[in-house]
């Protein structure tokens, strides 16, 4: 149980949700936005003290009744919800990442011939590409591990903005941290993991800011621009999808409207691949 990621989670999701939003009377002076705590406690079903200690770091480890009660009075999205349990200790046996890609998926990549296709576990590092990923994303072959990071790409690369302009490279970086917050609830012994977490907070103020905010959504599908350097802007898809039996692992594609610009943008890219 991460008695202090936990704390500082209810605090934020509670500043987030509005007397008016549950029906609650708004009236009286309030120090701070959202709820009070004894609101908090009473649409909970628990009592005020218990719910100050789980906010101040020093509450007993929760029950799932108390989680699930918790979830409802804060208004939780399902992502929001699984990460308000894995702060908890629910379940107590933490997953671990694994850095093997099983040899399925390594076929299934090698034949997506006209997608840019690669795969991410938990830490945003690349553990797999195929040449079109490579092709519209840079010569990830010639970069050493520590750099085949999506997170440190997007907060860090100085050649992030030939990419994206700044309200897509915005929507980006800030899926990407509520989505990374998730994985670091989920895996909270990983080192590298954690590792990779404070190094951006040194490093990323606009990371920092963003870890700050508490936000939780699990990646899915999202559409992006890419300025491409050759063939120009090409508006995709990108399809995030989990791995079968393997939550650590994400297969990303980057797909196109059938006729579009884009898609013939995605031709061409492939046969300057095939030609070079």
């Amino acid at each position: 149980m991460n008695r202090d990621e936990l704390a500082t989670f209810l605090r934020a999701r509670r500043a987030r949700v509005t007397p008016a939003d549950m029906g609650l009377p708004g009236g009286g002076s309030r120090r701070t936005p959202g709820l009070r705590r004894q609101e908090v406690a009473q649409l909970a079903g628990m009592s005020i003290d218990y719910y100050i200690r789980l906010e101040q770091g020093r509450g007993p480890h929760p029950s799932r009744q108390v989680l699930n009660a918790l979830a409802r009075a804060l208004m939780l999205s399902q992502d929001e919800r699984t990460h308000l349990f894995q702060l908890a200790g629910q379940p107590l046996d933490p997953p671990r990442i694994r850095e093997d890609v099983p040899g399925s998926l390594l076929h299934l990549i090698a034949y997506l011939e006209e997608v840019p296709a690669y795969v991410l576990d938990a830490r945003y590092d690349l553990r797999a590409w195929n040449p079109m990923a490579t092709a519209i994303m840079g010569d990830l072959d010639t970069l050493p591990p520590e750099r085949r990071n999506v997170i440190r790409w997007v907060f860090m690369s100085p050649d992030i903005a030939d990419f994206f302009d700044d309200d897509e490279k915005g929507r980006f970086a800030r899926a990407s941290v509520a989505d990374l917050r998730i994985a670091a609830g989920r895996y909270p012994e990983d080192r590298a993991l954690q590792a990779l977490v404070t190094e951006m907070l040194a490093l990323s103020p606009q990371f920092a800011e963003l870890w700050a905010r508490h936000e939780v959504e699990v990646r899915r599908e999202q559409r992006k621009r890419i300025n491409h350097p050759v063939v120009g802007p090409i508006d995709t898809i990108c399809q995030v999808m989990p791995v079968p039996d393997r939550d650590d692992l994400r297969l990303v594609l980057y797909t196109t409207e059938p006729g579009s610009p884009s898609h013939q943008a995605l031709r061409e890219l492939r046969q300057l691949t095939l030609s070079s």
